[in-house]
Formats: C-alpha cells, structure tokens, sequence
C-alpha cells in the first residue's frame, strides 16, 4: 500500500509508473488526511470485476434463500455453447 501527500502529485509521471508497477491503489493524502485513491486501469478493471461478481453472489445466494432455483453448471455452460456457437 502507497500512501503520498497530495504535493507528489505534481509528478505525474512518477505517479503513473507507480501505479502500474505495484498494482495498488496509491492513496493520497491533504493536510495529513485521506484525500484521494489512484490507481492504474488495470487495477480499476479488476476491482471492478471483483465487485460485480461478489455483487453476483450476493443476490444468487439471497434468491437461494427465498426458495430460487439452481440449475447444474454443465448443462448450463453446454446450453450457452449450443446457443452461442463455441
């Protein structure tokens, strides 16, 4: 984890080689607090992912509960393959 006051963000070159290279958010900081969070796309993109399927998760085992249905896993996968032509 990367925590830098807000001045650092002058080099912005700096800061976007930092990004990439660890992978992680860079947490800025104003006047000795939290201020701001960067991260490179790549990162982005994964936090994202990451959200959406736990976001996924969350409402299938919510419909489980109130008596959703399941569907086996294969015989859906086989079914999207027909449908989908791979």
């Amino acid at each position: 984890m990367r925590i830098i006051p807000i001045k650092d963000l002058q080099d912005t070159v700096k800061i976007s080689k930092m990004a990439k290279e660890t992978n992680e958010p860079i947490f800025v900081t104003k006047n000795g607090y939290e201020d701001l969070v960067i991260m490179s796309h790549e990162s982005y993109r994964r936090a994202l992912a990451k959200h959406f399927i736990n976001e996924k998760l969350a409402k299938s085992e919510e419909s489980l509960k109130n008596g959703g249905k399941t569907v086996n896993a294969s015989e859906y996968i086989k079914q999207l393959e027909a449908k989908y032509g791979f």
